[in-house]
C-alpha cells in the first residue's frame, strides 16, 4: 500500500491515507497472534503511541495543523448525531461517557473519548460538534463538523432496522447543507482554500456487513450478491460519495477500512464455534473489502487533479451544464484543471489521460490487453 503524507502548498492535491481503524489483537485457541499486514496498521500504531505518550495528555499545543475537521461514519466516530433522531441506536445514558468530561453521555459509543476526539486534540481543532445539534450553528461550524450516524452505512438500506440514520449519501448531503452556512461566513475565495486545507474522516462499513449482509433474516443481499460482488458494490457506492466530497472542495481524506469483525463479541456469541474462536469466513469476506479499498485509495491517489468536475469549461445553462459551447464563447482560462470542455466532452487533458491509460493501460483499464499489447502481438 502507498501511503501519502501531503505537506504541499498546492491545494489540488488529493490525499486519501487507509488504514484499519481497529487493530485487534486477540488470542485464538492455539495462543497464536492473529497478523495483519504492517502496512495496514502503521497509521493506528503511531496514533496509540502519540494518544499514550506521557508527554502529551491530550493537549493541543500551538496553532491548529488543519482549518477543519470534517467526520463521516457510524457509531465508531458518531459523536452524538443519533440523540437527536428516531433510532435505537443511541448511547446517550449512562454507562456510556462514564469516563468523558463531568461522566456525563453525550452519544458516544464509548466510555469515554473515541477515535474522533483523539484525533481533533491531536490536529489541535476542538471536537467537530454534530450535524443534527440544533446548536451548532454560526461560527462553531469553522472548525469541522460530525455527521457520522450510529447503524448508517454506505448502502442506505444498511441498519435499517434501527430507525433513523443519516446513510453515507445523507452525511455528504448534509455536508452540503453546511457548506451552504459556510459560505456565508466567509468570501468564496477563502472557503475554496479552508475546504482544500481540512481534513475529512471516513469511518464507515461495518454496518453493511453485520446489519446487512450478515442479517439474511432482514436483508436480502445475501442471497443477491457474493461475497466478492457485495464488496465490489459498497466499493462502487463509496466512490460515488468520496468524488461527490472532492467536487464541492474538500482535498485531504482519511479512509478507514473495516476492522476484524468476526472477533468482535457480537459475532463470536452466535454460538456456532468453540469458545475463543473468531468467526473466519467473516474477517474473509472483510479482506476482500478492504484490499479492494486500497486499490481504491491508489486509483484515488493517481487521479489526475482535476478541479472542476461537474461543469464545462464553456456552455451555457445552470452551471454550464446544458449544450455544447456557443460559436466564439469565451473558454474558461484554467481548462487543465476541468475534466468537460463541454456539456458532452473531455478536455485535451482529460483526452490525454483517456489515451494513455488505453495505450499502456493495465487490464482494469483496457482489457483483456492494452492497444500497445494488440500491436506488438
Amino acid at each position: 500500500m502507498q501511503m501519502q503524507y501531503n505537506n504541499s502548498k498546492h491545494t489540488n492535491t488529493t490525499t486519501l491515507a487507509f488504514c484499519n481503524l481497529i487493530k485487534t489483537i486477540m488470542m485464538s485457541s492455539n495462543n497464536q497472534r492473529m497478523r495483519f499486514p504492517s502496512s495496514a496498521i502503521v497509521l493506528v500504531v503511531l496514533m496509540i503511541m502519540v494518544s499514550c505518550s506521557p508527554d502529551h495528555h491530550g493537549v493541543v499545543v500551538g496553532a491548529p495543523l488543519v482549518p477543519a475537521l470534517f467526520v463521516f461514519g457510524d457509531s465508531l466516530v458518531d459523536d452524538g448525531n443519533n440523540n437527536f433522531l428516531s433510532s435505537i441506536a443511541k448511547a446517550n445514558y449512562y454507562p456510556y461517557g462514564v469516563d468523558f468530561d463531568f461522566g456525563v453521555p453525550t452519544g458516544r459509543f464509548s466510555n469515554g473519548k473515541n477515535f474522533i476526539d483523539f484525533i481533533a486534540k491531536m490536529m489541535g481543532v476542538p471536537y467537530p460538534p454534530p450535524f443534527a445539534d440544533p446548536n451548532a450553528v454560526g461560527t462553531k461550524l469553522l472548525g469541522g463538523v460530525n455527521y457520522a450516524s450510529a447503524a448508517a452505512g454506505i448502502l442506505d438500506e444498511s441498519g435499517r432496522h434501527y430507525g433513523q440514520r443519516y446513510s453515507l449519501s445523507q452525511q455528504v448531503l448534509n455536508f452540503e447543507s453546511t457548506l451552504n452556512r459556510l459560505r456565508t461566513l466567509m468570501p468564496p475565495s477563502n472557503l475554496t482554500n479552508y475546504l482544500a486545507k481540512s481534513v475529512a474522516v471516513l469511518s464507515i462499513g461495518s454496518n453493511d456487513y453485520i446489519n446487512n449482509y450478515l442479517m439474511p433474516s432482514l436483508y436480502p443481499s445475501r442471497s443477491i450478491y457474493t461475497p466478492p460482488q457485495f464488496a465490489n458494490l459498497l466499493l462502487n457506492n463509496y466512490v460515488q460519495q468520496l468524488v461527490a466530497l472532492y467536487s464541492v472542495g474538500l482535498r485531504k481524506f482519511f479512509v478507514a477500512g473495516i476492522g476484524p469483525l468476526g472477533c468482535i463479541p457480537n459475532q463470536r456469541a452466535s454460538g456456532q464455534l468453540p469458545r475463543g474462536r473468531c468467526v473466519n469466513y467473516v474477517n474473509q469476506m472483510l479482506g476482500t473489502y478492504n484490499e479492494g479499498l486500497k486499490s481504491v485509495v491508489n486509483q484515488l491517489n493517481k487521479r489526475p487533479g482535476f478541479i472542476v468536475i461537474d461543469r464545462g469549461c464553456c456552455g451555457v445553462g445552470r452551471d454550464l451544464r446544458q449544450v455544447t459551447c456557443l460559436p466564439f464563447a469565451i473558454p474558461c482560462p484554467n481548462r487543465n484543471q476541468y475534466l468537460f470542455w463541454d456539456a458532452f466532452h473531455p478536455t485535451e487533458a482529460a483526452n490525454a489521460i483517456l489515451a494513455n491509460r488505453a495505450f499502456y493501460g493495465s487490464p482494469s483499464d483496457a482489457y483483456p490487453f492494452n492497444i500497445q499489447t494488440m500491436i506488438l502481438h
